[in-house]
């Protein structure tokens, strides 16, 4: 099998009989036998001929006779190893807090190991959480361990899906990743695709699926059930304690929290666990009708293309640095808040991406200096702004068209565009809630960005508050062999701070696994 890169097809003439035909006449062959998609994406840079570029395997009797192209190479070896020492004995079955990405897959590896993993979860399993989140967007009655934040799944069950990710891992991590979701319901464009997504509607039964199967070699899924203390002897772990009143006894426990679970980041600190601050960003959610970010991007190919995502970058005259993030074609800006009186947003799109407007979160970093380095001070910053936020839009979604944000004066009347919202919102004046740092900086970078996407700082797009969660404000310290500083307690995940979506907390997971069965 050989591999060939930098296979340009136009757009328009994307075909398997025309693929065959560019690469037999590219490769001077008579005949292929087979061949496999490996990569695939746009190449939007010359509107006028957008292109897809592919990267294929190429089965073929003539592969000695090609080598001599320098895009084409025998085909590497991606398979993944999991190495398990079966000379180590486990005196109880580990304990996984969390089942976002990192605690499944954790747990999942943990299972096909043979150690029977307990899985520990505050919020409810998918099914019910869907429904109790469906009810907290119609009735704003909030559950405060079931929500878009808490729940099986995690935080990325309500979002795009997105797999993309820029780390390298020359373990194959990332293609384990992918092949364990295609094999338990995702669509397997994504081994491919340069920026592939799920979609929050299929990656619930992925979720499903994957739970299943971890039942099915041994392991087990407890509900409703928080970690709210720990058991610890001589500087080991022995244990955790559930609702405060139910012991479960383990000298191995992952903790896979997420970026949002507060209460129990200051309960390890009761136990002097080692954390520190770290950098993190805050901003708005900023709608746009996909219709006219597809057109900007990719003119008029753009009914032949998915919906367009964009990824944007500003660095401020006072130093800020002001992004893109979380980007979600054709989805919703949902309400996201996990805490009572208090409001946070993201975005969600299913796994076609036709809703009418597209949103993306435009953030602007937030240095540990920004509140004195203090452990807690990134976290209590989150809150001082969801607060306000909750307060602004009497517990809505605040949100205001750019034109007003811009001038400082409240929205009372809306532009063409329609918000596509899961929650109720509220017509609002963000400089109420944004600090003078982040309001000024938005207000500097949103008309650069309108010189890179035609339209994008038209005065009728839609900014909501408030995007707070973007990633732990506090990183939980482990050693090399990513464990803490209480023997036998893991941290793992974005919560733990060493992840930042869906694909690096599952890779996150999985080397959490490796040390364990090491």
């Amino acid at each position: 099998m050989i591999r060939i890169r930098q296979v340009k097809i136009p757009v328009k003439k994307d075909s398997e009989e025309y693929i065959k035909t560019k690469l037999k006449k590219i490769l001077n062959i008579s005949s292929i036998v087979n061949y496999k998609i490996i990569k695939k994406s746009i190449d939007a840079r010359d509107k006028n001929n957008i292109l897809y570029v592919y990267e294929f395997d190429i089965e073929t009797k003539d592969e000695n006779k090609i080598l001599k192209n320098k895009d084409v190479f025998i085909s590497p070896n991606t398979n993944y190893e999991f190495i398990i020492n079966k000379s180590k004995k486990f005196d109880s079955k580990p304990i996984i807090v969390g089942s976002g990405p990192a605690g499944l897959f954790c747990a999942y590896m943990l299972a096909t190991a043979g150690l029977n993993p307990i899985i520990i979860e505050r919020g409810e399993k998918i099914e019910d959480r869907v429904k109790t989140v469906e009810k907290f967007f119609e009735k704003n009655i909030l559950n405060p361990n079931s929500n878009i934040q808490f729940g099986e799944g995690g935080a990325g069950t309500f979002s795009d899906g997105k797999l993309n990710t820029l780390t390298k891992d020359k373990f194959n991590r990332h293609q384990k990743v992918f092949e364990i979701f295609v094999e338990n319901g995702a669509p397997e464009e994504i081994m491919y695709l340069n920026k592939p997504h799920i979609g929050t509607d299929i990656l619930r039964n992925v979720i499903i699926n994957m739970r299943n199967k971890i039942i099915s070699l041994g392991g087990e899924f407890r509900y409703k059930s928080q970690v709210t203390d720990l058991i610890i002897d001589n500087n080991k772990i022995k244990g955790v304690i559930i609702n405060d009143n139910i012991e479960l006894l383990s000298d191995i426990v992952v903790l896979a929290i997420g970026h949002s679970a507060r209460d129990t980041l200051y309960m390890l600190n009761n136990h002097n666990l080692n954390m520190k601050p770290k950098n993190f960003a805050i901003g708005v959610r900023i709608e746009h009708p996909r219709e006219m970010i597809d057109k900007s991007q990719y003119k008029d190919f753009y009914k032949l293309l998915p919906p367009a995502s964009y990824k944007l970058t500003y660095q401020t005259t006072k130093g800020r640095s002001v992004y893109s993030f979380c980007m979600c074609p054709g989805g919703f800006v949902v309400n996201a808040s996990s805490e009572e009186n208090k409001l946070c947003i993201n975005g969600m799109s299913n796994y076609k991406r036709n809703e009418n407007n597209s949103n993306s979160a435009l953030v602007v970093n937030v240095k540990t200096t920004d509140f004195n380095n203090e452990l807690f001070g990134g976290l209590e910053l989150q809150r001082e702004l969801e607060e306000k936020a909750y307060k602004l839009g009497n517990g809505f979604i605040p949100i205001q068209i750019y034109k007003d944000f811009k001038n400082n004066i409240k929205t009372t009347k809306l532009g063409e565009i329609i918000p596509n919202t899961k929650g109720k919102y509220t017509l609002s004046n963000l400089n109420d809630i944004l600090p003078n740092y982040i309001s000024d900086s938005l207000k500097e970078a949103i008309p650069e960005f309108g010189k890179r996407i035609k339209g994008f700082d038209r005065e009728d797009a839609i900014l909501l508050g408030i995007e707070t969660r973007t990633s732990s404000p506090i990183i939980i310290e482990r050693n090399e062999y990513l464990c803490s500083s209480i023997e036998g307690l893991y941290p793992c995940g974005e919560g733990a701070g060493y992840a930042g979506g869906i694909t690096t907390s599952a890779i996150d997971g999985i080397k959490v696994a490796e040390q364990i069965v090491k």
